[in-house]
């Protein structure tokens, strides 16, 4: 019988840990196990997991701030060594029906795919796709694009189909992709270590990945990982964090890709990056995030 691991990386999750963990405990789906991973929380997120006394909980406690990548890794290793068949990678800013397990098991089984992802809305506003399936834009640094994104969930978006990138919001993978491709690379400490997996999955061609919009997940996007900072005069800017990470790992991540076109992209985006400075009313127009930017395109080339 098939085992899920589902494994989850907390940091000062507690404003959202108990529903994740009320949803997670009403699964039909019996069979699973969680493991969290703690990146050194400093709120009281591991006390509410402990007040469970759930004999299908394990805990891996870092003491430092790794990052998601490392975190998943050490998380799917240990479901690995538990002898997990999938491993359900699941963001716990989420909130999904009871039946979120049983659709995405039983698509695997039925529909012959390694990896299955759900439809996924916005929690903010529910009738709004967040994902409805992705690809690799190559003309625009093989980002990935969200099909589906901002479009009104009326219908449009229910149909199974092949893909290629899924978000690790929420993901089940058997563990045959990982003995075949790898976990994730942890130079990426946040954002891009979806992207960096699934296009090793997408050009290794052996597993093939499914969106599945039978199930539905709804993601509170941003609010863990801290992605936009607002000001005394409530103004909205993209955070430090946020641009340091992005522009440092898109570069990483087309390096490793290699080849004549990503390696111009490269340049391309130094200029880019400094244009979207200059005229991006979600970016700090001041001397500090000039610096920020280019320092983190340098860190980009040393990875």
């Amino acid at each position: 019988m098939e085992k899920i691991g589902v494994v989850t990386v907390t940091y000062n999750s507690s404003e959202v840990i108990d529903k994740f963990l009320e949803d997670l405990f009403n699964q039909k789906f019996p069979n699973f196990f969680l493991y969290v991973v703690d990146n050194a929380s400093s709120d009281n997120s591991l006390e509410k997991i402990y007040r469970l006394k759930e004999s299908r909980v394990k805990i891996i406690k870092n003491s430092i701030n790794k990052g998601v990548a490392s975190a998943n890794n050490k998380g799917i290793d240990s479901a690995l060594k538990d002898n997990c068949s999938h491993i359900l990678l699941l963001n716990n800013d989420v909130e999904f029906r009871d039946n979120l397990f049983e659709i995405l098991i039983n698509s695997i089984r039925s529909d012959k795919y390694s990896l299955v992802s759900p439809k996924i809305n916005f929690f903010d506003n529910q009738d709004v796709i967040w994902y409805a399936g992705g690809f690799f834009n190559k003309y625009n640094g093989f980002l990935p694009t969200h099909i589906g994104l901002n479009f009104k969930d009326q219908g449009y978006f229910n149909e199974k189909a092949t893909t290629e990138y899924a978000s690790t919001c929420c993901l089940l993978i058997k563990k045959e992709v990982f003995e075949d491709i790898g976990l994730m690379d942890e130079k990426y400490f946040v954002y891009f270590d979806d992207t960096d997996f699934l296009y090793r999955v997408l050009k290794d061609n052996r597993h093939k990945l499914l969106y599945n919009p039978s199930a539905t997940l709804f993601h509170k996007v941003g609010s863990l990982s801290k992605s936009f900072m607002k000001t005394r005069k409530n103004k909205i800017y993209r955070s430090d964090f946020f641009l340091s990470q992005n522009i440092k790992n898109h570069i990483y991540f087309l390096r490793k890709i290699g080849g004549y076109f990503a390696f111009v992209f490269c340049l391309i985006l130094f200029f880019k990056n400094n244009i979207r400075f200059l005229l991006s009313p979600r970016i700090k127009l001041n001397l500090s995030t000039f610096i920020l930017i280019n320092k983190a395109y340098l860190a980009g080339w040393r990875l």
